[in-house]
């Protein structure tokens, strides 16, 4: 890839501007605010000068009710060979992509995981991707040399690809970003009435309750309405638990022991599910589950190698639970690690041997996870997150 062209300067696409400059790759900046342009241009993260040609890639990193739009202009104007996005919604933008009349052969979604507290081009950091999942979704249309550009795209600002299908994503990002967001919000709502001396003496649980009930208003609109379907869903189901929880409550002071004794069972089954999913997302940590095993496979740094590599693991029969990318290894190769069932490890193993790959196998041990204590107002803080640091998504490929 020699040439990118990134339409919005926002921080997540001064980000990716950055992270490519830093690599050596031509990025041509876009933005409706020069201001916003030119800023990231000062920055190094590219040049606000038109491409003389086609690009080989074009990011847009606009909200995702402007995605089709944005997209049908950039393709009337011929300005790449593929394109991908950045928004945190996936199966609206490919329906307005549809009706827009833009070509979904040349497109396919993407969202990274990953942002900053701030928005703008001066919260842009090349660093902001590394080691994080950076989601892509090719549709039926999407073309495979497409597909292999976003791959290589991900790869130079050192992200972890996922391929999932974009309803899963909708599904999957609106119970762990979105909705969590939303409820962080309405918790944060509640103290917008509040008196000082509530305020005052509120501790740190609450803090960190509403730390991702901030950002633009507008921007969170256009995002839940993008995924309001799925949103919903979720929210009907922690709604059903909330509605649980109130009854339970009412009930523990009724003179009638059985309706106490009935109550404080149901709000401890809510307490211990709620415990047990906390300690799931904390034993994730980054870590893939233990029943898993690490192929390393060492990858010629070529354009398209990953899709190959990942399409033969699926022609084999084989299931990702979760791809890292290493560092690199003797040049010209590279070092990717797949995490995969343990059970068909070894079979696997042989079978990209003798399609030529060179492939390590090792167990992969993990320790066992120790429950997390209850947030106290004496609790550390966690580093500062953003609405879509908390997605965490599983990596799967699906086939």
């Amino acid at each position: 890839m020699k040439a990118v062209s990134v339409i919005g300067t926002g921080a997540v696409g001064t980000s990716v501007a950055l992270a490519l400059t830093r690599r050596g790759i031509t990025v041509h900046l876009e933005d409706l605010s020069a201001t916003a342009a030119r800023t990231a241009e000062a920055m190094g993260a590219g040049s606000v000068h038109a491409p003389d040609g086609r690009v080989d890639l074009a990011l847009i990193a606009v909200p995702p009710a402007h995605t089709g739009a944005v997209l049908a202009d950039a393709q009337r104007r011929g300005l790449a060979l593929a394109y991908t996005d950045a928004a945190s919604v996936k199966a609206r933008p490919y329906a307005e992509i549809r009706s827009a009349g833009a070509d979904p052969s040349t497109f396919i979604g993407g969202h990274p995981l990953a942002a900053t507290e701030r928005s703008g081009p001066l919260a842009g950091r090349a660093d902001l991707f590394e080691g994080r999942p950076w989601i892509l979704t090719p549709s039926a249309h999407t073309d495979q040399a497409v597909l292999n550009r976003a791959l290589e795209l991900v790869s130079l600002c050192a992200g972890v690809p996922v391929i999932m299908d974009a309803a899963l994503h909708d599904r999957t990002i609106a119970l762990t970003s979105h909705a969590p967001h939303l409820i962080s919000t309405l918790m944060a709502a509640q103290l917008a009435r509040a008196t000082e001396a509530d305020i005052r003496v509120a501790g740190q649980g609450l803090r960190n309750v509403t730390s991702i009930a901030g950002g633009d208003p507008a921007l969170w609109r256009d995002i839940h309405e993008a995924n309001a379907d799925a949103l919903a869903d979720v929210l009907d189901a922690f709604a059903a638990d909330l509605n649980v929880a109130v009854n339970a409550l009412r009930t523990l002071g009724d003179a009638d022991p059985v309706a106490r004794e009935r109550a404080e069972a149901g709000l401890d089954t809510l307490l211990r599910h709620g415990a047990r999913g906390r300690d799931r997302v904390a034993s994730r940590s980054g870590a893939p589950s233990a029943e898993v095993a690490r192929l390393s496979v060492a990858v010629p740094e070529q354009p398209g190698t990953l899709a190959r590599l990942f399409t033969a693991v699926d022609e084999l029969g084989g299931r990702i639970e979760d791809v890292r990318l290493e560092q690199a290894g003797e040049p010209p190769y590279g070092r990717v690690s797949l995490f995969v069932r343990g059970t068909s490890a070894a079979e696997l193993s042989r079978l990209l041997t003798v399609d030529g790959w060179a492939v390590t196998l090792a167990p992969v041990t993990l320790p066992p996870v120790t429950p997390t204590a209850p947030a106290t107002a004496s609790s550390p803080s966690p580093a500062p997150s953003s609405a879509a640091e908390h997605a965490a998504v599983p990596a799967v490929l699906n086939s």
